[in-house]
């Protein structure tokens, strides 16, 4: 098995070393390596990564506002001179976090970890049943993270039912609870995928899986009647006609 990786550093000499140390490892196949943020984000909107070794401290984008941006992203190992990130690292879901002078056998210990979980998440996938596609093919593990009451909250874009905006917030409903957070609407559609997120209207989000009725000007979500404004109502009605939900 072979894990696709990539490194980001903008210190050249601390991505040297980390490159050389992933050239050792068999298994791990090093796709690129990147000095700054925005060029590691374009990469991985176009090419499919399993790992990602990321520096926490680089100008313009650190490695934790990286993280916050992706809404879909390979396993992360953290590399940086401070160890006062660790808990970040850890509401981050990152999968290990190495602090420099990064010695090759801890950095051996950190892939392994990568390799024993992507190894048996692919047993896991080769030995379920198959299921029902979903109509828009979304992954239940994908996750978008929101500021919420002075922290970063995960949520499940599974979970998702719809997005109310209100001004300069926006509150996020899902089955369990609604998750009030300071980011308007416009942030959040821009790194929710469409589909199955639509913009329905000009204080809506909604997810398609979710709709459960849909009527000339609205649709229903459970008991929530939501509105369909006439800017957004083409785009959405093409859609949900493609995928035979309505006669």
């Amino acid at each position: 098995m072979k894990i696709k990786c990539i490194a980001v550093d903008d210190e050249p000499l601390a991505l040297g070393k980390m490159s050389a140390f992933i050239e050792k490892v068999p298994y791990l196949d090093l796709l690129g390596t990147f000095d700054n943020g925005f060029d590691a984000m374009n990469f991985l909107r176009q090419n499919e990564v399993d790992l990602m070794f990321l520096d926490i401290q680089m100008d313009e984008l650190t490695g934790i506002q990286l993280l916050e941006v992706l809404t879909q992203r390979p396993k992360i190992i953290f590399t940086t001179a401070y160890d006062q990130y660790a808990i970040k690292g850890y509401e981050l879901d990152v999968t290990d976090y190495l602090l420099k002078p990064i010695s090759f056998k801890r950095f051996l210990m950190a892939v392994e970890k990568v390799y024993n979980i992507i190894k048996d998440n692919t047993e896991k996938e080769t030995t379920k049943s198959p299921e029902a596609p979903s109509i828009t093919g979304i992954d239940k593990d994908s996750y978008i993270l929101v500021r919420s009451e002075y922290r970063l909250q995960k949520i499940k874009l599974d979970d998702i039912l719809y997005i109310e905006g209100m001004k300069d917030y926006s509150r996020i409903y899902t089955p369990a609870q609604k998750i009030m957070t300071l980011q308007n609407l416009k942030k959040i559609e821009e790194v929710l995928p469409t589909p199955p997120f639509f913009r329905v209207h000009k204080s809506y989000i909604i997810s398609a899986n979710k709709v459960d009725s849909i009527g000339k000007n609205d649709l229903f979500i459970g008991e929530q009647q939501i509105p369909i404004g006439g800017l957004y109502k083409k785009t959405f009605l093409d859609f949900i006609n493609q995928q035979r939900l309505i006669g």
